[in-house]
């Protein structure tokens, strides 16, 4: 009985410290799972970003040039005019009135001067046998010369008048649209004085935009070290985009530069002209005043090596990528990142063609540890419908083997 007992006693011990061995050693967790994806190669080219206004390439104050009062305006605010039509009307009465008397002046003066040649035909048929006097004789030359030109001042008064008769038709010195009417029908106009409207030419259009300083500096000193090919003269494409667009799908070229730095600003002012045409709908896509963004582009086109914006993280001001190894750890990779380039970060440095990126799951991971990755395409900014092809690595010589993976390096000045 006794030895059932301590045999009983014996084996509840040993089963205990079973249980408790079982549980001091817990199963080891699964690798996490992180969405990986290899980098992607594209043209692309350097540039640098402004933002700027549009401005209309003409813009014309309206006054009259005779006073009078408004007998009738001849458009509606905001319609696009041409050049020669038609604006404004100011009672002419006057000034037909004043032509027509200008015009009796010179029919007055034109009968005075035939009489006067008339007299003076005679005259020197007479002056050699004495039939008058040389004092007659030199009445009658200076009344033709007097009757001549009062001739002359009279036409000179109906080309005058004509002129003001004229002027009580306001027509569009340029094509464009034209502001409202800054006076209505009835009032009085006094000539040089009173403002009527505004017209601005709508095609094309220019946009101001402003350089820093410290990017002019730098980008003189790229093209000087070859790094960046800056073009000089007229005519330098400029890409520009409104305030609603993601993409900069419109051109334009750079025509003016100022002389000098805007010590005020510590900026420089520049001029692009922007086509801006008709649209299908009938309406013009751009107008004076409107917030564009500019985009201007350095140097010519190379292939880049890219990957997700959110791939990247900062340490401390480093840029890193998270990349899986062949025995699928994490390894930490600092990297020097370029400019964004439709929705793409380029990398130009520490980044090798081939490689495994972290683009999802950067949180659940440290460097060394082991993970399950899950090979996706590169995410690509939303609403990007094409999707550039994945880096591969360069062709081999035909003298020697390379290594299988070529490193992202900066673009090499030609």
């Amino acid at each position: 009985m006794l030895v059932s007992l301590a045999v009983l006693i014996v084996a509840s011990a040993l089963g205990g410290m079973a249980g408790c061995a079982s549980k001091a050693i817990p199963a080891a967790p699964p690798p996490a799972v992180v969405v990986v994806s290899t980098p992607l190669r594209q043209e692309v080219t350097d540039h640098e970003d402004f933002t700027g206004r549009t401005d209309a390439a003409q813009s014309v104050d309206l006054r009259a040039r005779v006073s009078g009062y408004l007998a009738k305006i001849h458009f509606r605010a905001g319609d696009e005019v041409k050049q020669g039509d038609l604006l404004f009307e100011i009672d002419s009465r006057q000034y037909q009135a004043a032509l027509d008397r200008a015009q009796a002046e010179v029919d007055g003066y034109d009968a005075r001067v035939k009489r006067a040649e008339a007299d003076f035909r005679r005259a020197e048929k007479l002056l050699p046998s004495n039939t008058i006097t040389r004092e007659e004789y030199d009445k009658i030359v200076a009344d033709r010369g007097e009757a001549a030109a009062g001739l002359a001042s009279a036409k000179a008064k109906v080309e005058q008048a004509r002129l003001d008769l004229g002027f009580t038709r306001v027509t569009a010195p340029i094509s464009g649209r034209i502001g409202r009417n800054l006076i209505d029908e009835g009032n009085l106009v006094s000539a040089d004085s009173t403002l009527l409207a505004n017209l601005v030419s709508v095609d094309p259009v220019f946009v101001y935009f402003n350089i820093d300083e410290r990017t002019v500096l730098r980008l003189k000193r790229m093209a000087q070290e070859g790094r960046a090919e800056v073009r000089r003269g007229p005519d330098v494409p400029v890409l520009v985009r409104l305030a609603d667009e993601k993409d900069y799908p419109h051109s334009a070229k750079v025509d003016f530069i100022d002389n000098r730095v805007d010590p005020a600003t510590g900026t420089i002012r520049i001029r692009a002209v922007l086509p801006n045409p008709v649209q299908p709908d009938g309406q013009r896509r751009f107008a004076a005043g409107l917030f564009i963004g500019v985009r201007v582009p350095i140097g010519s086109p190379y292939q880049a090596v890219l990957v997700s914006e959110r791939a990247l993280g900062t340490d401390q001001g480093q840029k890193f990528l998270y990349v899986i190894n062949d025995k699928k750890e994490v390894v930490y990779r600092p990297v020097l990142a370029g400019l964004l380039q439709n929705g793409l970060r380029v990398i130009e440095q520490g980044l090798e063609s081939g490689e495994r990126v972290i683009t999802d799951g950067l949180q659940r991971v440290r460097p060394g540890a082991t993970v399950e990755p899950k090979l996706e395409p590169m995410p690509v900014a939303p609403g990007r419908s094409e999707t550039p092809k994945p880096a591969e690595a360069p062709p081999k010589a035909n003298t020697a083997p390379e290594p299988s993976g070529a490193a992202a390096q900066p673009r090499k000045p030609e």
